[in-house]
Parts: structure tokens; C-alpha cells; sequence
């Protein structure tokens, strides 16, 4: 199908996206890798009077390393440069990124184009709130700001970016041998998008006895309209060894307090109870990268 008519703008800076951004505002709707994008407008599911290119700004693009340890991700990196890159040798992503759609999207697709577009059975964000990653975001008139991944997504496709906001980077924490994290997900098998999936990271401060653990972050994608943190999960194996039976007892509340989708995929019971088998097996393939 052919899109709707629509105007279009390439911004060879970031300054130059704002202040388009800022000019036109809701009317407008940014293009980078348009992998998400360009199909809804060829359904015409969406509508933009106006694109705005920013495919071609450097300064979005790559990875650092910041003093404190942490990387930096530039918002339009690709899923193929992410996997490629050794400075984010972080389990989940080694699990969830090679298997993203084909190699076509991940070449073309933007990491900050999949965060900013915030489909609710998408990998990344899981990832990112698993993670505790940071979103820098910047605005012509209002300059930058940080979001914690956990204010982020808020809806179905809603985040907390303003109509005149640019997604600059995403900022993650440094990696720690004392940490470990995996992804696993049971996917829709013609769209690859999760019926359910589990991000976690499980870790050990040095505030806690050995033998147990004292940092557990999961995150759900597919499962309700929104990417969540798994907060009873999370409290009920704090200050234990995450060992088989501890696991078996917490996975059980992974969907509480969540309204569980149903859809032509799966219905409400089959995705919690799914939710809860990627969870064990997430928490299990974590586990057993610290052994």
C-alpha cells in the first residue's frame, strides 16, 4: 500500500531536529531506521503531516564509555552495531538481539527508534527496565533531562517523551562480575514480537551474605499493554540463593497487580501462565552464567 501524503524534512543536526521538532510538533513524527514506522504508514494506521529525518545525524550514533563505567548508547545505533559492540557484554542482550526480527531490521532498525516507539510486545524495553537504563532526552527550549527506564513506558506505544522531545542516548549501567542477566521469551512465531518475555538481572552488592543475593530486577514485555518491572518477583527472592525452589516460589506473582492481555495469540491464562515458564527459565539462565 502507498502511504498518505506527507511533508518531509532531513535534519543534519540534532539543534536542526529540535527545532523542527519545536516548529511543528504533534504534527510531526521522526524517521530514523523506519522500521516501525514505514509500515504503519503503508496500513495508514499512521498518518504524519510531516517526517522528520534524523537518520543522518553522527551524533546520535555509537557506543561510549563514561567515567563512571556506565556506556552510553546513541539513540540511533543499530541492533547489528549493539550486538557487535564488545562494550555491552551483557547477557540479556546477547540473548534477545540476535534473534530481533531478520538481519534486514537489524541493520536498518535504531535502538532509540524501538524505545520512543514503545510496542508493548517489543524486546528492548524489557531489556532497558531490567537493566535500570536511563533515558536522555533533550528539547529546544527545555534542554536535556533524564528519565529512568521504570517513568518510561507508560502505555501502549505512550512514553514520557514530549511531542518536542529528541531521544538522545540511553545510558546503562557498567557491567560487574558480580552480576549476571538473561532474556528468554516465547515469541508470536510469524511476527517474532513476545506473547511473553522476561527480562533479569541478578546481582550481589557485597551488602548481603554470600550465598545470597540481594539485587533481583525482572521486567515482562507482552504481557500486559505496557513493558513492567515484575516487583513481586523481584521482593520475594531478594536475600535468597535464587536456587530452584526459590524461583518455582516466586514466578507465580510475575503478573500481579498487571492486566494480562488476550488476543488471536493467546489468552489471558496461556500468557500468564507463560510469563511465569520465561521467568524460571530467564532467572535459571542468569543464574547459571554465575556458576
Amino acid at each position: 500500500m502507498i502511504p498518505a501524503a506527507f511533508e518531509y524534512d532531513r535534519a543534519s543536526s540534532v539543534e536542526e531536529a529540535l527545532g523542527l521538532l519545536r516548529t511543528h510538533g504533534s504534527d510531526a513524527k521522526l524517521i530514523a531506521g523506519g522500521q516501525s514506522l514505514l509500515p504503519l504508514m503503508k496500513l495508514r494506521l499512521a498518518r504524519p503531516d510531516r517526517l522528520i529525518d534524523i537518520g543522518r545525524i553522527e551524533a546520535l550514533k555509537g557506543i561510549r564509555v563514561l567515567d563512571d563505567g556506565r556506556r552510553a548508547v546513541g539513540s540511533l545505533t543499530t541492533y547489528a552495531e549493539l550486538i557487535a559492540s564488545p562494550e555491552v557484554p551483557y547477557g540479556l542482550f546477547k540473548d534477545a538481539l540476535p534473534t530481533i526480527a531478520d538481519v534486514q531490521v537489524r541493520n536498518r532498525g535504531t535502538i532509540g527508534g524501538a524505545i520512543a516507539h514503545a510496542d508493548p510486545a517489543a524486546d528492548m524495553p524489557a531489556l532497558l527496565l531490567a537493566l535500570d537504563a536511563e533515558l536522555v532526552c533533550r528539547s529546544a527550549h527545555r534542554g536535556e533531562r533524564t528519565i529512568p527506564a521504570t517513568q518510561f513506558f507508560q502505555g501502549p506505544f505512550t512514553t514520557a517523551l514530549d511531542p518536542d522531545e529528541l531521544l538522545i542516548e540511553i545510558r546503562l549501567p557498567g557491567p560487574s562480575q558480580h552480576h549476571a542477566s538473561a532474556y528468554r521469551m516465547l515469541e508470536q512465531p510469524a511476527s517474532g514480537f513476545a506473547i511473553a518475555g522476561v527480562a533479569v538481572v541478578i546481582g550481589q552488592t557485597g551488602a548481603a551474605a554470600d550465598d545470597v543475593f540481594d539485587d533481583v530486577r525482572g521486567a515482562v514485555t507482552g504481557v500486559g499493554d505496557h513493558p513492567y518491572r515484575a516487583g513481586a518477583v523481584e521482593a520475594a527472592l531478594v536475600g535468597t540463593p535464587i536456587d530452584g525452589p526459590s524461583i518455582a516460589s516466586a514466578v507465580g506473582a510475575i503478573c500481579e497487580g498487571v492486566e494480562v492481555m488476550s488476543d488471536i495469540h493467546a489468552d489471558r491464562e496461556y500468557r500468564a501462565a507463560m510469563a511465569a515458564v520465561m521467568g524460571q527459565r530467564a532467572l535459571e539462565g542468569a543464574r547459571a552464567r554465575l556458576t
